[in-house]
């Protein structure tokens, strides 16, 4: 058989394999928080753009929700201003707040919108301050201090939790064949901006939409145990363990957390994907084998 012909065979199967997948999350809503690497490195920013693209097209409809902390970091950086962090959060003053408005909202979400766009698709950029869908609260930290017989609270600024999230507006958009791509910036009782984790909305806004998946890119294969090997399928008990144990820990603890609150308020599963690996999402979504960590109900 010809390279050509053995070529042509190969893609033939990818499609067949694929087919079931296609059917089954047709007109389903996946939620994507993307960040990482594959939010840096051009090969990969513009292979999620054409992923996105195609599950539209396949009658799935995907919802962005993106990052931008080392984005965020340049700037600030370039602009003279130190950057303090306390419990891994960055500390956002008034004028921090502004450059995280600036990137997130501006710089970051359009380069998104445009790549989608570029590719064939139809993307609207928002943040959670359009039509007031993501409504939030001051989050405030705690630190042990014994020396006053109770935990110390911390004000660290305009740094948010999700209080409550309007689906009204992102359904338009999926209603209207868009794909939302969604800057994580709440807006308060108060009327003040916050910038929230992104993997928090992203698990906010799955569970508000029903969606049958959240997909949590990342810069590591996926969940991982004691000994370094990847979890390929686990349920929320076993991750429950898992965290009790101390083998979920650091920076991987609050994306487990919101996917497991995610699954258990309704989302049909939870996926950690490696975001370094090109077409993660379809790799994860409509081949046999998958990859990253799945986690559901049980």
């Amino acid at each position: 058989m010809s390279l050509p012909a053995e070529r042509a065979q190969n893609i033939a199967h990818v499609l067949i394999e694929a087919l079931p997948y296609i059917r089954r999350f047709s007109g389903k809503t996946i939620v994507i928080k993307y960040g990482g690497n594959a939010m840096v490195e051009q090969r990969l920013k513009e292979g999620f753009a054409r992923d996105l693209v195609l599950m539209k097209l396949v009658g799935i409809n995907p919802v962005v929700v993106h990052g931008g902390g080392p984005q965020i970091g340049d700037l600030l950086k370039r602009l003279g201003k130190a950057t303090e962090f306390v419990q891994g959060m960055r500390v956002t003053d008034s004028e921090t707040m502004d450059v995280v408005e600036m990137v997130l909202g501006g710089l970051v979400n359009k380069e998104i919108v445009t790549l989608i766009n570029r590719h064939g698709g139809a993307a609207v950029g928002l943040t959670g301050k359009d039509g007031d869908f993501i409504r939030a609260r001051k989050l405030l930290l705690k630190r042990d201090a014994p020396e006053l017989n109770e935990p110390e609270i911390i004000d660290i600024g305009h740094v948010g939790e999700v209080e409550s999230i309007d689906a009204a507006v992102v359904d338009m958009l999926v209603g209207g064949d868009f794909i939302p791509v969604i800057a994580p910036i709440g807006v308060g009782a108060d009327g003040f901006s916050y910038n929230i984790n992104a993997d928090l909305v992203a698990g906010k806004v799955a569970e508000v939409l029903h969606a049958e998946k959240l997909i949590l890119l990342t810069n590591t294969a996926g969940l991982l145990d004691n000994k370094g090997q990847l979890i390929k399928d686990i349920d929320a008990a076993k991750v429950d363990e898992l965290i009790k144990d101390g083998t979920i820990q650091g920076g991987m603890l609050p994306k487990v957390r919101c996917a497991l609150e995610a699954v258990q308020m309704g989302v049909g599963a939870a996926h950690i994907l490696d975001g370094r690996i090109e077409h993660a999402v379809m790799l994860d979504l409509f081949t046999d084998e998958g990859i990253g960590s799945l986690i559901r109900r049980r």
